[in-house]
């Protein structure tokens, strides 16, 4: 047994075969494997936005470090990375026993993948592109069924007295006390904004950040497109546009 392969199997005997519940706080820590770091930082975004603390790795060594060091509630993992691939990885960690719940990333979409990748013990199984919404539900499911505690409420921002109100808990937004029904993607983008106040996003920053894997087939005039959905749903006290740059939030 390699050096690696007994520490993550000497941090799973010490956890008596059950998945670790790590916390930093009352955050439980989500280790995102994947070696494209723009997938990376739209789901690190997504996942702190709701309370998780989010560890990084781009390839297999350094999420079998990041296994035993941080000790996830939960790994999220790309089936396509350099060297080892996510698979390959995946059946490791459940031969030695670590029962840590891992939601596999694929951009295959057969069915004989699904079913490999779940034989192997993975989780769930999403196929790229995927919606981080939908990312962080998943992961949300899996940590229940685990039997993780969650983190605690993230705080409504931003501030109340501004009249706007965004939950990114339950993605739900208030605007003079009535709900605001916006679409997944508008939501995303609003948040995203509500996140950086008053910082300005050029049209294709906010395409990389919040598009993140489906920009290949997306241009910039979807996020003007959006934009002005938004206003027309919140007005245009919000969401600034400065001219020859892109957008802002004013709250």
């Amino acid at each position: 047994m390699t050096a690696s392969a007994a520490a993550t199997a000497a941090a799973t005997s010490a956890a008596g075969t059950a998945a670790p519940v790590p916390v930093e706080g009352a955050r439980p820590v989500v280790l995102v494997v994947d070696d494209d770091s723009r997938v990376r930082t739209v789901v690190a975004w997504q996942l702190e936005a709701e309370g998780y603390r989010v560890v990084e790795a781009g390839d297999g060594g350094a999420a079998l470090r990041s296994v035993v060091t941080d000790r996830p509630a939960l790994v999220v993992l790309d089936v396509s990375l350099p060297g080892t691939s996510g698979l390959d990885l995946l059946r490791r960690l459940r031969a030695e026993g670590d029962l840590t719940p891992v939601v596999v990333l694929s951009g295959r979409c057969g069915e004989g993948d699904r079913i490999l990748g779940l034989d192997l013990g993975a989780d769930d199984y999403l196929v790229k592109p995927f919606s981080p919404g939908e990312l962080a539900a998943r992961v949300r499911s899996v940590l229940r069924r685990s039997g993780t505690r969650g983190p605690s409420r993230p705080p409504a921002t931003p501030d109340p007295a501004s009249k706007l109100r965004i939950d990114p808990w339950t993605r739900e937004v208030e605007l003079d006390g009535e709900p605001v029904p916006l679409t997944a993607r508008e939501f995303d983008l609003l948040a995203f904004l509500a996140a950086n106040p008053r910082q300005v996003f050029t049209r294709a920053q906010l395409l990389e950040q919040v598009w993140s894997s489906m920009r290949s087939w997306q241009s910039e005039a979807t996020v003007t497109e959006h934009v002005h959905r938004l206003r027309h749903k919140l007005g245009a006290r919000y969401l600034v546009t400065v001219r020859g740059v892109g957008y802002r939030l004013e709250p």
